[in-house]
């Protein structure tokens, strides 16, 4: 029997933050600064007949925690909503502390739980030496996976330590 042969290697390589980003906008605003300034050169490509930017965002979602606290600040129980971007995640969070039925229902008042909130972003990336590789954004850590290249990585890695919120 023919044996297996190794064609590629593949890698993967994660920052975790010292800090949480602090919130969802400034976690959607390094994603909208990513797509709109293209800091790692990434380059337009076409595949299987469809033409892609160099950075498109292939997965996104944000969720929301909300708390039902009495009047001594303990938590008779929660609710929270996935949105698939920055507008739902607004949108459902604002209805939640707003809708009134279900304060009464739980038996509490509508707090947010900030600390709580999850953001990720999945970026596919097309560099110019051809590979697709992505970066996955969390609001703990920048993974990066799929590439080859360390270059690749390197310059993922420089571009983040000039960003505040990813150190």
């Amino acid at each position: 029997m023919a044996d297996f042969v190794l064609s590629t290697t593949n890698k993967t390589s994660v920052r975790k933050l010292t800090a949480p980003i602090v919130d969802a906008a400034t976690f959607n605003g390094i994603i909208e600064n990513i797509l709109t300034n293209n800091p790692w050169g990434c380059t337009p490509w076409e595949g299987a007949g469809v033409s892609h930017d160099g950075v498109e965002k292939a997965a996104e979602n944000y969720t929301a925690r909300i708390v039902y606290e009495d009047e001594f600040g303990d938590v008779l129980g929660n609710a929270s909503a996935r949105a698939p971007d920055l507008a739902g995640f607004n949108a459902a969070k604002t209805e939640l502390l707003g809708n009134e039925a279900l304060e009464t229902a739980v038996g509490g008042t509508a707090v947010a739980d900030s600390g709580s909130e999850s953001y990720a972003c999945r970026l596919r990336c097309h560099d110019a030496g051809g590979e697709v590789y992505f970066v996955a954004f969390t609001r703990t850590s920048v993974r990066i996976s799929s590439y080859e290249n360390d270059a690749i990585r390197d310059a993922i890695e420089t571009w983040a330590d000039g960003v505040a919120a990813l150190a």
